[in-house]
């Protein structure tokens, strides 16, 4: 009679692994994971813009021109008026507000960083996610009359041959015409028409607005 203790052993044959096979599967699930975690950082950033350009009609009557492809802020030296030398893509994080002219800045360019202070100043309590920016392109003294009224602005000093090379001017303009402006994660997205007075300024405040609100959920205030 045969009891529950002699039933027979149960064997399982089991697949040697092929030499090479799990490691491959390693390299594709790292490489996937890896897309993912790019995708998740820019999925923010790229609903902002579908927001901005698509879902809101208004979008599509943005003063500002669009550049297209986005560039990156390239990798190029920077020094302050103090001489401390840095990196231009440190600016990544923040909006930014850019105008580029020499040192000896004339009206036109004074005009430029009136507008660039005011645009930043109208935003009223989201002015902290954006920063404005002086380019300065060769090593000339910049008139003292002028540090007090850049007090909350950044002031780099940075090749203009490098400089040119990023920035697009519109047809028939030159680099210092416009107003530039960055995202946070450092691509150049937006160039301003030429010579902003008080009303073109008004129509730049309102797609700065419209930018800020839609991207409210993933930058930051401050840095």
């Amino acid at each position: 009679m045969q009891t529950s203790q002699d039933q027979p052993l149960g064997l399982t044959v089991h697949t040697l692994p092929v030499p090479g096979q799990g490691t491959s599967r390693n390299t594709t699930s790292g490489r996937w994971k890896m897309l993912a975690v790019l995708l998740a950082c820019a999925a923010p950033v790229l609903a902002s813009y579908f927001t901005y350009y698509v879902i809101r009609p208004e979008g599509r009557r943005n003063y500002g021109e669009l550049v297209e492809p986005q560039r990156p802020l390239p990798t190029m030296t920077t020094q302050s008026l103090e001489g401390k030398p840095g990196e231009l893509t440190a600016l990544k994080g923040q909006w930014l507000l850019m105008s580029v002219a020499g040192a000896a800045c004339d009206e036109a360019c004074q005009q430029r960083l009136y507008f660039q202070r005011q645009l930043r100043e109208a935003l009223g309590k989201e002015k902290d996610r954006l920063d404005w920016i002086w380019l300065v392109t060769d090593q000339a003294a910049v008139d003292s009359r002028l540090l007090p009224a850049l007090a909350s602005s950044t002031v780099l000093r940075v090749p203009a041959d490098a400089l040119a090379q990023w920035l697009p001017p519109a047809a028939g303009q030159r680099l210092e015409d416009h107003l530039y402006l960055v995202d946070p994660l450092g691509n150049l997205m937006m160039r301003f028409p030429a010579n902003m007075d008080a009303a073109s300024a008004a129509k730049a405040k309102r797609d700065l607005d419209r930018l800020l609100r839609a991207s409210a959920g993933w930058d930051k205030e401050g840095r």
